[in-house]
């Protein structure tokens, strides 16, 4: 009994701002840091901000206020996404028996699962996970576990939620290192149902064949979460070498989930790679040997949303359910980066 990919659910805030409504609501006049926002190839991202002051400069938040906004729209767009996810398949949140909650923008004890169970009045025998802190290759280390529940419980429904409250993690300092986070991250969750009962979905839906993961050990530090003293708050900072150090190791990492199966990278007829940026999106299909045709959706959804962290995979597995075009048998790849450095992949094919 393989594990099957039903439905996905999307959801953002109702707060959306092109990259030069951003530009004038962070009061950014620096030419370099404006370049950086205008140049990014994201079009717009829903966000959460702060009120802004007499000068118009966004008001400083308080890392408990951060993780306020964290918990109170990490519920929301959770919620939103998992109602509908399970609209799709003619399920209810009473109907859930595992959920796995996968998030890095903030830290909450209990969870994310235990809130939005008490929050969507689910079942207290729904058995649960978080995954946090992981990134936004997390969606697909969250992605294995629930996939093997899924099939040492046959016939019972399984929801993976990926919720980043990316706002929740920003710092408006004028910097360059928090400039480039601020420049790429948006709001958004994505909630996928997994189960074996083939009949919880229309066909062809995405089995999981396999899935690999390859860390670079050597780069442990380009991708962190850092507190920062002067301000009192977490700081992201992304090494400028990323897209290089995630390019030169791809082809490695495909290779490991590809082999003994005896497909190359001409059998993939989808890839859904995590909408990390342009750059980042440019290294992976070069290396890969992949033609933009092969990565519209991930960028599509970096157009339109930014990187929206360990669910962005899930919002272009929704576009290209969409798109209506994959025929049983296909075969597709999912990829996602994140710290660590590390790179996740999962093989899938529609049945």
């Amino acid at each position: 009994m393989q594990a099957r990919l039903c439905a996905v659910g999307t959801s953002v805030p109702p707060f959306r701002y092109t990259q030069d409504e951003l530009i004038d609501q962070l009061a950014i006049e620096d030419d370099k840091i404006r370049s950086l926002f205008k140049n990014s190839s994201i079009v717009s991202r829903h966000l959460v901000l702060p009120l802004r002051d007499a000068d118009g400069r966004p008001e400083p938040e308080s890392q408990g206020q951060l993780l306020e906004k964290h918990r109170e729209w990490g519920i929301k767009m959770a919620a939103e996404a998992m109602d509908k996810c399970l609209a799709n398949v003619g399920r209810t949140p009473v109907d859930v028996d595992y959920l796995c909650c996968v998030t890095t923008t903030g830290y909450l004890t209990p969870g994310m699962s235990a809130r939005l169970m008490k929050h969507r009045d689910m079942r207290p025998d729904c058995a649960r996970l978080d995954v946090v802190g992981m990134g936004c290759n997390g969606g697909l280390n969250g992605l294995t576990p629930v996939c093997a529940w899924a099939e040492t419980h046959p016939g019972r429904l399984a929801v993976l939620i990926c919720v980043e409250t990316c706002s929740a993690a920003y710092v408006f300092d004028g910097t360059m290192r928090t400039a480039v986070v601020n420049s790429l991250f948006g709001d958004g969750a994505a909630a996928l149902a997994i189960s074996t009962d083939p009949h919880l979905a229309e066909s062809p839906h995405p089995l999981v064949l396999k899935t690999s993961s390859h860390i670079i050990l050597e780069a442990l530090e380009a991708m962190r979460y850092d507190w920062d003293n002067s301000y009192g708050l977490f700081s992201f900072y992304l090494d400028p070498q990323i897209p290089y150090l995630i390019g030169a190791n791809a082809e490695t990492a495909l290779s490991r989930l590809l082999a003994s199966t005896g497909l190359d990278n001409a059998d993939i007829e989808h890839w859904l790679v995590h909408s990390g940026g342009k750059k980042v999106i440019d290294a992976l299909r070069v290396n890969l040997g992949l033609s933009r045709h092969d990565v519209r959706h991930t960028v599509s959804v970096l157009r339109d949303y930014g990187n929206l962290s360990s669910g962005s995979f899930l919002f272009s597995l929704e576009r290209l359910n969409r798109e209506n075009v994959v025929q049983p048998g296909d075969r597709g790849v999912i990829t996602t980066m994140g710290p660590g450095s590390t790179i996740e992949m999962a093989l899938i094919q529609w049945a």
